[in-house]
């Protein structure tokens, strides 16, 4: 049974009409509201940075801390290459000492200078994680696991920067005596 009803024009319409009628006008005052008012705290949240950046820089310090700690794939051919070397500039009658420093000497030598390369780079990059809101906006506080990654990479960047000078100058772990 379909009944008919008059409009606010003054035109008939059936109850099926008038309720889709009435629900698009629904929807268009919806969507009306929506482009007109902002939800509360949106503004706020694309105005203030989110940190990510910083927050990234910081575990990549503490990363490449860790691989001046541990070694690196790139340390590791550079070494196995100087090690190559010193087997083909070293000639068969050479001395022992002669061999053992041009062998593995220079590629101990290799490795630590990688090493200490990759602490030097967490150092700078864990520094100026820290030292960046100094020039950022005034009053935004860093979040306090950044700082706390931030200090994890410079730690380990200066542990591994140690280690770097100490095993490149032989006083950490010295090559044998062949005397």
């Amino acid at each position: 049974m379909v009944t008919k009803q008059v409009d606010e024009t003054g035109a008939e319409t059936t109850d099926e009409a008038a309720a889709e009628a009435a629900e698009v006008q629904q929807d268009e005052e919806a969507v009306d509201a929506t482009e007109t008012e902002p939800e509360a705290g949106t503004d706020a949240k694309e105005d203030r940075p989110t940190g990510v950046g910083q927050g990234a820089a910081a575990v990549v310090s503490a990363a490449l801390g860790l691989v001046s700690l541990t070694g690196s794939w790139l340390g590791t051919v550079a070494a196995a290459r100087e090690t190559l070397v010193g087997q083909l500039e070293t000639a068969a009658d050479a001395g022992v000492a002669t061999q053992v420093k041009e062998v593995y000497g220079d590629a101990w030598q290799t490795s630590a200078l990688w090493g200490g390369l990759f602490a030097l780079t967490a150092l700078i990059v864990g520094v100026v994680v820290l030292a960046r809101p100094a020039f950022g906006t005034p009053g935004r506080t860093q979040d306090p696991w950044i700082k706390s990654v931030a200090w994890a990479g410079v730690s380990l960047g200066v542990l591994g920067l140690l280690l770097a000078v100490l095993k490149y100058t032989g006083v950490l772990l010295r090559l044998p005596s062949t005397g």
